[in-house]
């Protein structure tokens, strides 16, 4: 069994260089919620130094909410948006010798996609005019893998392992207390139930076929690492996508 692990990167956390060796796919802030042309370059110089795929991690223009805060675009504007921050990582990128591999929008604009079909259909869009060839990635069961795979791109579903999910297999969202999951350990069991046993929608049961971390949790360097020694120890091998 294979698993692709990713974290949410290039957002100034601090914590970039202890997360980086245990991950196989790094999501890169573009600096619309999060990082800076000079956050993206080191992120993408560390992606390499360890041969961690990189991708971009496109989110509403909102700095101040650091991209948690729900937006409404047309869907012209949206599609927009999604080609800037990907054309910007994507230059950087390739000065660096690194091509992309995926794209996984950020915070609120991942999660509003999850659910509504037309934005879902926008980035999905925008990514496929970029190029055809990018992974995109998106919650489990959402409509955003719908919709990548609609428009005949490659989708890859997610799973969070410090993330809380409700009963119908959505996320808890971050305002109700234990949406986080703060202890290490616990990420890690997470991890492998996911992986092993997945996430029910109702009758339908979904594999992840990447799982992610994010980078800004006070143990986001232990999560890491103990979530790839689990991973190893149950017989799951970390590759990427």
């Amino acid at each position: 069994m294979n698993i692709d692990l990713n974290c949410d990167l290039g957002e100034s956390s601090g914590n970039d260089a202890a997360i980086m060796p245990y991950i196989t796919s790094a999501n890169v802030a573009c600096g619309f919620h999060a990082g800076s042309p000079s956050v993206m370059q080191a992120t993408v110089r560390l992606a390499k130094q360890y041969g961690v795929a990189v991708g971009a991690h496109p989110g509403w223009p909102d700095l101040e909410g650091f991209g948690r805060r729900e937006m409404s675009f047309s869907a012209e504007e949206v599609e927009a948006l999604v080609l800037y921050q990907m054309g910007a990582l994507a230059a950087i990128a390739r000065a660096e010798g690194v091509e992309l591999r995926h794209v996984k929008p950020h915070g609120a604009l991942y999660n509003q996609a999850a659910v509504s079909a037309a934005l879902a259909e926008s980035i999905a869009r925008a990514v496929k005019r970029f190029r055809r060839d990018l992974v995109l990635v998106g919650l489990a069961g959402s409509s955003l893998v719908e919709a990548a795979r609609g428009i005949g791109l490659s989708a890859a579903s997610e799973a969070f392992p410090d993330r809380a999910y409700n009963p119908d297999g959505t996320l808890m969202p971050r305002s109700l207390p234990g949406a986080m999951l703060r202890n290490p350990p616990a990420v890690a069991e997470n991890a492998v139930r996911l992986a092993t046993e997945g996430i029910r929608f109702g009758e339908k049961v979904v594999f992840p076929d990447t799982l992610c971390l994010h980078g800004d949790n006070e143990t986001a360097a232990e999560n890491a690492r103990l979530v790839r020694e689990n991973l190893a120890a149950a017989g799951i091998a970390v590759r990427g996508l």
